[in-house]
């Protein structure tokens, strides 16, 4: 159930915004739509977070196709944002609604500065009357700067909004144990953000236009539940599924919240670029990961150390075999960190406030 003015986040994917040939389905955006001022008319705070542009510019341009993959998708995106935007400020505008177009990259997530200036724009955008749309930019976009697809997207805004609840809206109800085709697949109307079980449902296939599947959506869902926020998986296709699945009805799955971290840490879990390596031994990821307790890293189970960096700087910490343990912000500079590496009773390395474990 919502309490009131709640800030919500709704990532709606390319096969609920498009019929089976690719081409724009005006009529189940304009319910989105209705459902989407309904909500903002009892007076939450909505952020949309929309697919379709590239679906958009394929259906305006066919002959695209030929083209290469990268190019075809950035001038595609190009064009088709054009035509979902013009939409969509149509439909809002039949509710007195005006909306505000926000494109992001990944990198906007991993600069500190760029965070926050992004943060500021959407609060600011936040009015009763604007419901903010966002979309990776696609047009400018390259591999290491693109999202696993726009459910990454929703997860990052998620946190840095402290949002109350995301919804990912798609083509099934939920997380299935089966197939959506097989007759005995069951829905899973609750999962824990900590249940590694589910994978054992989930096939590893993308959906038909989009760049995502069931597996992206489960992950940054229980990524966004352990950040603090409720998530719900639902069907968009269904009549009314987005107002009812937030009024505590009807069919799909919901991960409850977990505690919210700071707002530093939810940044901390966004990857962002780091100056430093530090790689610690069995002893302390074990430590650092045990979620029962509070533990700064220290420099006793630091086994090596690479990079420059000063104190404020922001480090990755590295397990024994190279895996990812944790981000966080260094107290003190990269020489003196050498100088106390593997000693016992010394001031930590990252406290624990400023540290965001993996």
């Amino acid at each position: 159930m919502l309490r009131k003015n709640s800030k919500i986040i709704v990532k709606v994917g390319t096969n609920v915004l498009t019929r089976p040939d690719g081409s724009l389905d005006v009529t189940n955006i304009s319910h989105l739509v209705d459902q989407l001022a309904t909500l903002k008319k009892e007076g939450h705070q909505l952020v949309l977070v929309s697919s379709g542009a590239v679906g958009a510019g394929r259906e305006l341009l066919p002959g695209a196709d030929e083209m290469d993959p990268v190019v075809r998708r950035q001038m595609l995106s190009s064009i088709g944002q054009i035509r979902l935007m013009e939409l969509y400020r149509q439909l809002f505008a039949s509710h007195q609604l005006l909306c505000g177009q926000v494109l992001a990259t990944k990198e906007d997530f991993r600069d500190r500065r760029h965070y926050l200036n992004m943060r500021n724009c959407l609060e600011a955008l936040l009015h009763d009357r604007v419901v903010p749309i966002m979309n990776e930019n696609d047009v400018v976009s390259v591999t290491e700067l693109m999202f696993t697809d726009n459910d990454e997207l929703a997860s990052l805004v998620t946190a840095m909004l402290n949002a109350d609840t995301l919804v990912i809206l798609s083509s099934v109800d939920g997380l299935l144990t089966a197939a959506p085709d097989d007759p005995a697949a069951e829905l899973i109307p609750s999962l824990s953000a900590t249940d590694e079980s589910v994978w054992s449902y989930i096939a590893p296939v993308k959906s038909s236009f989009g760049r995502g599947g069931m597996a992206t959506k489960v992950r940054m869902a229980q990524h966004t539940a352990r950040l603090g926020a409720d998530v719900i998986l639902a069907n968009g296709q269904r009549h009314n599924s987005l107002v009812e699945v937030l009024a505590g009805n009807g069919r799909c799955t919901r991960i409850p919240a977990q505690a919210q971290p700071s707002n530093l840490k939810k940044w901390l879990a966004q990857h962002p670029t780091t100056q430093g390596r530090i790689q610690v031994n069995e002893g302390a990821k074990v430590v650092l990961i045990d979620a029962t307790k509070v533990s700064s890293l220290l420099p006793v189970g630091i086994v090596s150390i690479d990079g420059g960096f000063k104190k404020g700087d922001l480090l990755s910490i590295i397990g024994p075999d190279s895996e990812l343990v944790g981000i966080g912000v260094a107290q003190y500079n990269a020489e003196k960190a050498k100088d106390l590496m593997g000693k016992k009773g010394q001031k930590p390395l990252v406290h624990y406030d400023y540290l965001m474990i993996y």
